[in-house]
């Protein structure tokens, strides 16, 4: 799936993930007896394209457990696919060695949704911040301090906070200082998992318009991961929907919220509350989404979409180009 513009900064193609499960010994004894006992695989990401041009904003939205986060992890470098490959700047990132692979690693950067878990209770912001710019020779010793301070005032934090333990922060505060620990190492990217998701809504506007500010002066690009439809029709320059660890959808936003194409999209879109519309009852997707243990065949969506047939359980559609810039996943495009 290529972007219509510039070349893409990240892009990703056929990406996989598995989590297998072993049986334990107690499982294996189980087995020998007879039990149906076997090893599990969770199917989190199935063969996923996406591509992210220099300086854009992606929204990247799915049900709970359709895989959004693990493919930003396999992105940010944190998780290895099973198959597939990611490439930066059009280079494969795992061929790359030495100096290349470094700053390969640093210049895309992940920002987690849980600023408390994310950030180590025994550690001061200052060693928080300033660690990883000094391990990896990016600001001298002489200069950590004024350095620290320089990442905190950017992103709305008083320097004096960095003598401080993450306890001692409200939310919103902490969700700046793990913002500030990405932006030291200086990266081009950033993979933004709910990362305002755990925040109170006055706040969440506030950080929002701190990642725009951030995009404008640094020349930054997002991968925002959100199950917030709102908040991504208001941040993003196009939208990735996902489910099942399948990319269905892909457009520019205003003709994403328009005109949704696929079934999926179509009964998120339906359910998000919006000004002017008159009253009426909510109508929740039908049915629940699948295991990824167990997914189904054919199209992944079939067992909840009003307009399946024979096809969408035997045959999986593939992501199409359906018009410029707009791409889908279903057999009802022909």
């Amino acid at each position: 799936m290529a972007t219509a513009g510039p070349a893409p900064i990240i892009e990703v193609r056929g990406l996989t993930k598995r989590f297998v499960k072993s049986l334990d010994l107690a499982g294996r004894i189980a087995a020998r007896f007879g039990a149906d006992a076997r090893e599990e695989t969770v199917h989190a990401v199935d063969g996923v394209d996406l591509a992210v041009a220099r300086g854009e904003v992606v929204g990247l939205v799915g049900e709970s457990g359709c895989g959004k986060s693990t493919l930003g992890r396999m992105i940010a470098g944190i998780l290895e696919p099973t198959a597939g490959e990611v490439r930066f700047k059009g280079r494969d990132r795992s061929t790359l060695t030495g100096a290349e692979a470094k700053a390969a690693r640093l210049a895309v950067q992940m920002i987690f949704q849980d600023p408390y878990a994310s950030l180590n209770p025994r550690a001061r912001v200052a060693a928080i911040v300033g660690e990883a710019p000094l391990v990896h020779g990016l600001v001298a010793a002489r200069d950590q301090a004024a350095y620290i301070d320089e990442m905190l005032m950017r992103v709305g934090l008083d320097p004096e906070f960095k003598r401080r333990y993450p306890h001692q922060f409200s939310g919103g505060q902490r969700s700046r200082i793990g913002i500030a620990r990405a932006l030291a190492v200086r990266p081009e990217f950033l993979v933004c998992d709910e990362a305002i998701a755990a925040l109170d809504v006055s706040i969440q506007a506030q950080v929002i318009n701190l990642f725009m500010d951030l995009r404008r002066d640094l020349d930054l690009t997002y991968l925002f991961i959100s199950h917030d439809l709102g908040v991504v029709q208001h941040i993003s320059d196009r939208i990735v929907i996902m489910y099942l660890g399948r990319v269905v959808e892909a457009a520019r936003t205003e003709e994403l919220f328009a005109k949704p194409n696929h079934p999926y999209a179509q009964a998120l879109l339906a359910e998000v509350p919006r000004v002017g519309r008159a009253k009426r009852s909510f109508k929740p997707i039908e049915g629940e989404i699948p295991s990824p243990l167990s997914p189904p065949s054919g199209c992944h969506f079939h067992p909840r979409c009003p307009h399946a047939t024979a096809r969408c359980s035997a045959e999986a559609p593939k992501l199409k180009e359906i018009a410029p810039g707009r791409w889908s996943a279903c057999h009802l495009n022909g």
